[in-house]
């Protein structure tokens, strides 16, 4: 699987502590010196065509005729609130202009945005709790040569689909989601393939929005790998990161927009109210409406960006915004433990499909707080213990730190 850095992933400053991002802090708000930012190119037009975000009409009838036992293997893989936000999915409204205003804000070599008094980043422990995903945990993986025939080949071996499930480099929805459906009519047993096909439409949809309707070959493994028992968060999110990055740039967005709003809610745009008597019309078509958990909100929420519309007015908002404004600790982050690199300076990398982007949460300090942070202990290098050139257990360290 190829994978190359994504553009400014030059090395950075070591973190050295709150005064020492504050500093640095400084010298990132001049997004206007970073060359071809639309930060200045206000002119520009980068919001996303329809045709990358335009509503799927064949994806909620198809997902009304999944039985309990395939719903059942999805909630098994993790995807319980990936499913319903894709069942809810044409209800949503992408406010573009706002996403657009935070994409202004995306520096590409820190991946945070960079706001007047504070720097923040969508965590990979946010994402994992908005999305429902399975928590990451530190493994080795295999990385293999990616066979999209061997992958779709567990759903179908009839040719004729399957060269109607794929052209180029990307597999297409819409076919797969025709042969669920006539599975699913046909009343068949193959429950197991049926939901790594929705799997495969869900993931495409809410995850790995790309293009209209498909999905690349790399994404295809991605998710292809959640029934083996894979955590995919990290790829999710450096898929969301690339995205900011390239539309920060003045190329296309891509990623999880629906990631992107959930976490600007929380955040910055509701805050939950028990007084309030009328619904909150913002809300109705807000991915926070669909997910339950740690994230449910009641509808009766105050939107304190109600009154804010078009693009003009989000960049003012989000250029004036302060500390006191931007929610630091969200109630689905209370308790929660956030990983940090294991030592200063020391630079994470995010795997993605086509991109190994930098992770940089030891920037935000006011968002990670000290109190729920955790530093790591180094895995791969016993603390106390005499070590040997060339023996077994050198072999064993020094892998474990390649993978790592």
């Amino acid at each position: 699987m190829k994978r190359n850095y994504s553009a400014f992933a030059e090395d950075i400053p070591p973190y050295s502590g709150p005064k020492a991002a504050r500093e640095t802090h400084a010298d990132l708000k001049q997004l206007s010196a970073i060359p071809g930012h639309i930060y200045t190119r206000p002119e520009l037009q980068i919001l996303p065509s329809q045709r990358r975000f335009s509503k799927m009409p064949w994806l909620v009838p198809m997902l009304e005729l999944l039985l309990p036992s395939s719903i059942g293997h999805l909630k098994e893989w993790g995807l319980s609130t990936v499913f319903v936000l894709a069942k809810n999915y044409n209800k949503l409204v992408h406010v573009w202009e706002s996403v657009m205003a935070m994409a202004e804000l995306w520096h590409p070599q820190t991946n945070s945005f960079i706001f007047p008094e504070f720097e923040a980043t969508i965590l990979l422990e946010e994402l994992e709790i908005m999305l429902g995903l399975p928590r990451y945990q530190r493994v080795s993986y295999t990385v293999e040569q990616i066979n999209s025939w061997s992958i779709l080949a567990y759903i179908t071996t009839n040719k004729n689909d399957l060269y109607s499930m794929t052209s180029g480099m990307h597999v297409h929805l819409l076919p797969i989601a025709q042969w669920i459906t006539s599975q699913c009519k046909q009343k068949t047993t193959n429950y197991t393939a049926i939901a790594k096909a929705a799997a495969i439409c869900i993931c495409g949809v809410i995850l790995f929005p790309e293009s209209d309707g498909a999905i690349s070959f790399g994404n295809l493994s991605i998710i292809d790998s959640i029934s083996k028992s894979m955590k995919i968060g990290q790829a999710v999110l450096g898929f969301l990161y690339a995205g900011l990055t390239s539309a920060a740039l003045g190329g296309p967005f891509y990623g999880s927009v629906v990631a992107l709003e959930l976490w600007m809610g929380m955040h910055i745009q509701f805050r939950a109210a028990e007084d309030l008597t009328t619904e909150c019309k913002t809300m109705l078509n807000h991915p926070l409406a669909y997910v339950g958990g740690r994230l449910h909100m009641s509808t009766r929420a105050w939107c304190k960006t109600a009154q804010v519309k078009g693009i003009q007015a989000w960049r003012k908002y989000f250029r004036s915004l302060t500390v006191a404004d931007f929610d630091m600790r969200p109630r689905f982050m209370h308790g929660r433990i956030i990983h940090l690199p294991q030592r200063t300076g020391l630079a994470l990398r995010l795997l993605g499909n086509g991109a190994l982007v930098s992770y940089n949460p030891d920037r935000c300090h006011l968002q990670c707080g000290v109190a729920r942070t955790v530093v790591p202990l180094l895995s791969h290098f016993p603390p106390i213990q005499e070590r040997k050139r060339g023996d077994a257990q050198d072999e064993r360290d020094m892998r474990s730190a390649v993978v790592h």
